[in-house]
C-alpha cells in the first residue's frame, strides 16, 4: 500500500500537476470533510508540550526539501531567494506562518486561516514567476516533499529529538493536523503524505528517505551548500545554540546518508559493511556511495561520484565528513545528545521550550534585533573571507575547498 502509494506520489503526473489549478482571487479555502477539531486541537497541545524538538526537526526537514532539485531551482530563481538579506527574511516569515498554525482554531478570520490562504497564494506566485523564467513550476509533489519538512523527521526520528506524548493518541492527532494543513494549501489527498494512521503515514515517510532525501543529500545540487547555510545562520542569529556545520552534517546523519555516523558502534558496523562490499577485494579500493542506497526518485541529481574507504572509518579522527568540521561543530555534535537527554526531564523541557519561545518572540515583535545581529554576522564573516554575503550564490566547491584547508 505504501509502495503503490509513493509510486504514484514520485510520478512523472505528480511532477507535472500544478500547486494549484486556480488564480489567487478564485481561492476559497475551506476545511475537508474529515477534519476533526478535537483532534487538531490535541495536536496544537502537543506541539507546544514539545515545541523545541518539533521545531528543530522541521528546521532540519526544511534543509532536506533545498536537496530537492526541482524546489531548489525555483528558490534560487525567486528574487528573494539569491542573497543572504532576503533570503534571511524569507525563512523568519515561514517559520512564523508554520508556528501560527498551531496558535489558533482553525476557522474562517482565525491567524492560522489567513496565514495558510497567504502561503497558497504564495506557492501561486512563486509558479507564475518561474514559468516567465522557464525554471518549471511548484508541482504537487514539490509541495508534497515540502510537507515532509514539517512532518517526517518529527514522525520517524522522534527519539533524536525527546519528543514525548500527553496522551496515548497524540501522534494520530499530529498526523491529522499536518494532512488538514497539507489539504489547506493545496495537497490533493491522493498526493497528501499523512495517511488515515500514523504507521501507514511513517511507512510513507520512510520510503520518501530512502527514495529522495537519502539520495539527493548524498549528491546534492549546486547551490545547496550556500542556501542551506544562509538559513541556518539566520536561525542562528536568534538562536545561539545553533551551529551551521554540526547541523548540516546532523541532517545527513539524519537522512542515512553514507559516511555520516554518530556513535562509536555505528562506525565500527559501517566499516563493516564497506568490507562486505568490497567483497574481498583491497581495502585500498573505495566504494561508490551510491552502492549502498535507493537509486534516487527524482531528476537532475549531478551524478558526482563518493567513494567511501575503509581506512576513514578506523576511528572518529579520520572519518571525512566529521574531520572536517571545526572544534566548536565537533563540541555541538556532543552536546546533542545531551540537550536531547536534557529535554526529556521536567526541566530540561521547560528551559528549552522558554529559550525557542523567547526566539520566536524577538523574530515575530523585534524583528530588527534579528535582522541587526545576521547582518552583523555576515559582516564579520565577510572580513575573515567565509564564503557567506550578499554578492550572490556560492557554488558547493567553495565551500568544499574551505573544508578541505
Amino acid at each position: 500500500m505504501a509502495e503503490e502509494f509513493v509510486n504514484q506520489l514520485l510520478s512523472k503526473e505528480a511532477n507535472e500537476a500544478p500547486s494549484d489549478t486556480k488564480k489567487i482571487d478564485e481561492l476559497t479555502p475551506e476545511l475537508p470533510e474529515w477534519f476533526d477539531e478535537v483532534k487538531f486541537s490535541q495536536a496544537r497541545r502537543f506541539y507546544w508540550h514539545n515545541c523545541y524538538g518539533l521545531t528543530s526537526a522541521m528546521l532540519l526537514g526544511l534543509v532536506n526539501v533545498l536537496a530537492v532539485p526541482s524546489i531548489l531551482r525555483i528558490l534560487v530563481g525567486a528574487r528573494r531567494s539569491n542573497d543572504v538579506y532576503p533570503t534571511f527574511k524569507r525563512y523568519v516569515s515561514t517559520f512564523i506562518h508554520a508556528v501560527s498554525w498551531f496558535e489558533s482554531e482553525l476557522k474562517p478570520g482565525s491567524r492560522s486561516w489567513e496565514s495558510l490562504l497567504k502561503v497558497r497564494q504564495r506557492h501561486i506566485r512563486m509558479t507564475l514567476a518561474a514559468k516567465v523564467k522557464g525554471q518549471g513550476l511548484i508541482s504537487q509533489r514539490d509541495l508534497v516533499l515540502t510537507q515532509f519538512a514539517f512532518v517526517g523527521l518529527t514522525i520517524l526520528k522522534h527519539d533524536k529529538f525527546g519528543i514525548q506524548t500527553l496522551e496515548d493518541d497524540d501522534w494520530e492527532a499530529y498526523n491529522q493536523f499536518w494532512r488538514v494543513i497539507g489539504f489547506m494549501i493545496g495537497i490533493k489527498d491522493r498526493y497528501n503524505i499523512c495517511q488515515r494512521t500514523i504507521k501507514e503515514t511513517r511507512q510513507v515517510c520512510q520510503l520518501i528517505v530512502q527514495r529522495v532525501y537519502t539520495p539527493c543529500l548524498n549528491d546534492p545540487p549546486e547551490y545547496f551548500e550556500y542556501m542551506a547555510r544562509i538559513m541556518l545562520e539566520g536561525v542562528a542569529s536568534t538562536n545561539p545554540t545553533v551551529d551551521t556545520p554540526s547541523l548540516l552534517y546532523w541532517t545527513k546523519y539524519l537522512a542515512d546518508v553514507p559516511g555520516y555516523v554518530y556513535t562509536e558502534e555505528e562506525r565500527k558496523e559501517f566499516q563493516r559493511l564497506l568490507r562486505k562490499k568490497l567483497n574481498g577485494c583491497s581495502d585500498e579500493t573505495g566504494v561508490d556511495s551510491t552502492l549502498l542506497i535507493s537509486k534516487s526518485a527524482v531528476e537532475d541529481l549531478p551524478g558526482h561520484k563518493r567513494l567511501l574507504f575503509v581506512r576513514d572509518y578506523d576511528s572518529f579522527k579520520t572519518v571525512p565528513e566529521y574531520k572536517q568540521l571545526p572544534l566548536i561543530s565537533k563540541s555541538k555534535l556532543v552536546l546533542n545528545s545531551f540537550f536531547t537527554s536534557l529535554y526529556t526531564t521536567k526541566f530540561g523541557r521547560k528551559f528549552l521550550n522558554t529559550m525557542f519561545l523567547l526566539s520566536l518572540n524577538v523574530m515575530k515583535q523585534y524583528p530588527r534585533i534579528a535582522f541587526f545581529i545576521f547582518n552583523l554576522k555576515v559582516s564579520l564573516a565577510k572580513i575573515f573571507n567565509y564564503p557567506l554575503d550578499n554578492t550572490g550564490l556560492k557554488p558547493n566547491s567553495s565551500f568544499n575547498k574551505i573544508s578541505s584547508n
